[in-house]
């Protein structure tokens, strides 16, 4: 006779939450320490985990995978997969978040933050029965505030190249508690991120400058990372 010994252990609803929110807090740490926010899409699952191999490879410990085909929910349940079994501490964001379902489906998905275009209110709800961090676009001083009024400390400015590093440097005392990030059109040079960090930013979302299309189409992983390095050495110096 054969006898098992079963060990329950139970967590209680506070305790989840507990760990829900170190998560978050982990988050806000690590973007700022990175400095960078790699984030892009590919409709092939395949070129999708091979670039976030790449970024892992050259020392990114956070991306932000970006809903923006029908491939995306697929591709990304694959990514939370990688990332769970081969990427020793990875976060996975997920971008481009317009609508309160699509928040939910990642959230079922796995993701552990969730960034929008916008200042999208019916986003929120969903982020919060979570624990989870949400990262609104915003535009205008207006948005800012709104923003913060609901509860965000982390802002996506958007889009960064056409509102510059002056405009940040213009309104950054206004919002002396709040983490901002420009996404869109930032330039993979000495003088366009040092810009942004003079400026006040914690990090730098960079898409098409760092991962283009060529290297998604080209398949060159190896020049990926090497890029990413030189984006992490760019924002070592410029802080």
């Amino acid at each position: 006779m054969e006898w098992y010994i079963i060990f329950f252990i139970h967590l209680t609803p506070k305790y989840i939450k507990i760990i829900t929110m170190d998560k978050k807090a982990a988050i806000l740490k690590l973007i700022p320490e990175q400095g960078i926010l790699p984030l892009y899409f590919n409709k092939d699952t395949e070129v999708s985990v091979n670039i976030l191999h790449a970024l892992y490879e050259a020392g990114i410990r956070t991306v932000e995978y970006t809903n923006r085909g029908e491939a995306a929910l697929k591709n990304f349940a694959k990514l939370r997969e990688v990332c769970d079994k081969e990427l020793g501490g990875m976060y996975l964001g997920i971008g481009t978040i317009k609508d309160a379902a699509s928040a939910q489906a990642f959230i079922d998905a796995g993701a552990d933050y969730i960034i929008s275009p916008g200042l999208v209110e019916e986003v929120i709800p969903v982020a919060n029965k979570h624990s989870m961090l949400w990262v609104p676009g915003c535009m205008t001083p207006t948005e800012i505030i709104k923003a913060e009024n609901l509860g965000a400390k982390f802002i996506k400015l958007f889009p960064g190249n056409l509102l510059g590093p002056s405009f940040l440097a213009g309104i950054k005392e206004l919002f002396p508690n709040t983490l901002f990030m420009p996404t869109g059109g930032v330039e993979l040079s000495k003088e366009n991120i040092g810009g942004w960090f003079k400026a006040g930013v914690c990090a730098v979302g960079m898409g098409s400058k760092l991962i283009s299309k060529d290297v998604m189409e080209g398949k060159k992983y190896a020049e990926l990372t090497e890029a990413t390095k030189q984006a992490l050495e760019i924002v070592k110096a410029s802080r």
